[in-house]
């Protein structure tokens, strides 16, 4: 390949981290293949299992739906089999639902569910990304899609909201919708985020959050306050579904 021809920055290989040889090679293609169908099948029927006790504060995207308002919906990543799923029933309803997910191989997987879900998808990181990421969030913003993020990935630390996530919610005048939950009982995978499974039968509950607005007179420079009011919002809103499920 010559050194000469332009990078295709639309192209996700483009978006890939400097730092990992990872690739999409032929055998991951099929790999992929092959087990996209049988994953999905295994997280249908878990989900069909859980019992869905309640979803606190559920009037709070109401306004989001059927395309009459755009909105930021962040959850924690080892929260995304749940909340994924709730972005799932709101699309039903008419949400136009965009994902950021990472560029990275890792990344395949949820931007096949997230595209099956009927979602658009942008590939990208604040790490490798960050400024080809804010200009298709905006385009995407600007079509009416509310950007859904794991605001704490792709590499943590867990628990902590990037200041992209508070940047883009700032750039396309709109605001950030808290998203959390809790099971019963779960497996945590060994990773940097603990990535939860809620386990078969297993109680679980969701909740969003009031949207939380970025005045527009806010400095890009010096939005670490609202960072830090957002990340409390669904740490607060995990909280509470945890306590919730130990009450009953």
């Amino acid at each position: 390949m010559s050194k000469n021809k332009p990078v295709d920055y639309q192209s996700v290989e483009s978006r890939r981290s400097s730092r990992s040889d990872r690739r999409m090679t032929p055998m991951r293609r099929l790999y992929y293949f092959l087990g996209m169908p049988v994953l999905r099948a295994v997280t249908r029927l878990l989900t069909m299992s859980y019992r869905f006790e309640t979803v606190i504060g559920a009037e709070n995207i109401e306004p989001f739906l059927g395309g009459k308002a755009v909105c930021a919906p962040a959850y924690w990543h080892q929260h995304h089999v749940l909340c994924s799923g709730l972005v799932r029933q709101w699309i039903k309803r008419g949400f136009k639902a965009c994902f950021l997910i990472s560029g990275s191989v890792d990344g395949e997987v949820p931007e096949r569910i997230a595209r099956a879900y009927g979602a658009e998808v942008i590939r990208g990181s604040a790490n490798e990304s960050g400024t080809l990421a804010l200009r298709d969030q905006h385009a995407m913003m600007k079509k009416g899609y509310s950007i859904v993020t794991m605001a704490d990935g792709p590499r943590g630390p867990k628990y902590e909201i990037k200041t992209g996530v508070i940047v883009m919610a700032r750039v396309g005048g709109v605001p950030v919708l808290p998203v959390a939950c809790a099971a019963e009982r779960a497996w945590y995978l060994d990773r940097w985020d603990d990535f939860m499974i809620p386990k078969p039968f297993s109680r679980v509950i969701l909740a969003v959050g009031e949207p939380y607005a970025i005045p527009r007179e806010s400095r890009l420079d010096n939005v670490e306050s609202h960072r830090l009011n957002v990340q409390e919002a669904v740490m607060s809103l995990m909280r509470e579904c945890e306590d919730r499920l130990r009450a009953n």
